[in-house]
């Protein structure tokens, strides 16, 4: 079958950086899915294990990267229940596995859903790894509650995550949503979104408190974690808490939390399947509350631009805008395929 990926980490303008190949046509473990992918979507994780992975030598097997796809069961593992041929569904996948660049791929039914029935294949394929890491994020890690009151501040509201996690946390709770973003377009989008108020990440302790919060109960960056650490410190709360998916190079002072009794977590929405977790199904139960919030009405994708084909120039367009770190959205790639 044919497959994008790499074999040598590069920047993405060297010939080499993304390329096809002919790899074999996967076969289901016992547990797993196999899928004839219709769409992916690229996430800077995609970007970041392209430029980092294979830095020092030469991979033997190329790395085939999307952690985002919609298609369509051909196979099912003999231990998989709940699923059957040609059901659609839709999943962020394993970053231990190859990904779903390619014309098919496997994946543990554990981690995958029925696809929302109202959205086209590149709105659904926008949304699995932005919702498992909001979703997670809200209800796992900073243990919200459903229907909760208080006030969120999410650092990087009009990226893939924060764009959902500002409507998790108005669908699912009472919560205040403070959102930041620094231009004219971004801060449109959070609005639409549905954040109460937007903030300026840029000057982002005197422009909350110019919105009227003096401190906020839960934080939430999706953005710089090291960058915003000082504005973060001053602005939670007495025993709030913060939550991150942005690693950094360093240390930060995290005695500025102990006054407050702060608690800081980490969100990373492969952990569960990197490590095998005896909660593993979870994945699987958040996709499906996920497409049925969608077929509801009370979630929208944020597919903000849809490419097409699976193919070497297409991926690379799709890298390119990811690094910018400027997107507004998400980016989708719709394979375009016959029949």
């Amino acid at each position: 079958m044919k497959a994008v990926g790499f074999t040598r980490s590069h920047p993405i303008d060297h010939p080499a950086s993304l390329q096809e190949y002919q790899v074999p046509k996967p076969e289901p473990l016992e547990n797993d899915l196999i899928v004839r992918i219709d769409a992916v979507s690229v996430n800077p994780a995609d970007a970041k294990i392209r430029n980092r992975s294979a830095q020092n030598q030469e991979r033997e097997t190329p790395r085939i990267l999307g952690y985002d796809a919609v298609g369509t069961i051909e196979a099912l593992g003999s231990a998989v229940t709940g699923f059957a041929l040609g059901d659609r569904v839709f999943y962020a996948g394993d970053v231990a596995r190859d990904g779903s660049n390619a014309e098919y791929q496997a994946v543990d039914a554990r981690i995958a859903a029925k696809a929302p029935q109202a959205l086209t294949n590149a709105e659904a394929a926008t949304l699995p790894l932005v919702c498992l890491t909001a979703y997670e994020a809200l209800f796992d890690r900073m243990n919200l509650r459903k229907r909760q009151t208080g006030t969120l501040l999410i650092i990087g509201g009009a990226g893939g995550v924060g764009s959902i996690m500002i409507q998790l946390a108005k669908a699912l709770t009472n919560m205040t949503v403070i959102a930041t973003a620094s231009r004219p377009e971004t801060h449109n989008w959070v609005q639409r979104m549905g954040a109460d108020h937007v903030a300026d990440h840029r000057d982002l302790v005197s422009s909350v408190r110019d919105l009227g919060f003096e401190n906020v109960d839960y934080i939430f960056n999706a953005a710089d974690t090291k960058g915003h650490w000082d504005a973060m410190a001053d602005l939670i709360a007495p025993q709030g808490t913060i939550g991150a998916i942005v690693e950094f190079d360093g240390g930060v002072e995290l005695s500025k939390l102990q006054g407050k009794s702060v608690t800081f977590v980490w969100e990373l929405m492969f952990t569960r399947s990197l490590f095998g977790t005896p909660d593993l199904k979870r994945q699987s139960e958040i996709l499906s509350e996920i497409a049925r919030l969608v077929d509801a009405g009370k979630l929208r994708p944020t597919l903000n631009h849809e490419l097409k084909g699976l193919n070497v120039k297409t991926l690379k367009e799709a890298h390119k805008m990811i690094e910018t770190g400027t997107t507004i959205g998400k980016i989708a790639v719709n394979f375009d395929r016959p029949g």
